[in-house]
């Protein structure tokens, strides 16, 4: 009897145990980061990965330009790494490409199944979180 109760309370962790994982959600944070074509600093991104979500805020240095200073987009998540949603055409497309831990931000183009990815940005800082509801 006294194995029968052991048993049904390891149950009942384990089974809690892997019901609050799913509650945990991730955030992202990858801030300071420069483009590499000028060498600014001027971007941050986050990535929520529970709303599937990706905001890159940046700053304008240009006060003739007159831009949001925010752009969001869908992301979803393959084996360590995340990918934007698709920008373009069938045969021609963009996507941004972050890799877990990694603080360089890569960008992936394909042109007729030709796949190229080149570095786009570094970022100084990563910071991640773990949201709980």
């Amino acid at each position: 009897m006294k194995r029968n109760k052991f048993l049904i309370f390891i149950y009942f962790i384990l089974f809690a145990s892997i019901n609050f994982n799913s509650i945990k959600a991730e955030i992202i944070i990858l801030s300071s980061c420069d483009n590499n074509k000028d060498g600014f600093l001027k971007n941050e991104y986050i990535l929520d990965l529970e709303k599937s979500l990706l905001t890159r805020n940046y700053r304008i240095t240009d006060l003739s330009v007159k831009k949001e200073n925010s752009l969001t987009r869908f992301i979803y998540k393959e084996d360590d790494k995340i990918l934007t949603d698709k920008v373009g055409y069938p045969q021609f497309y963009t996507q941004l490409l972050f890799e877990i831990n990694n603080p360089n931000i890569m960008i992936k183009t394909v042109i007729n199944n030709e796949e190229g990815i080149s570095q786009m940005s570094k970022c100084k800082k990563i910071e991640r979180f773990d949201k709980e509801s």
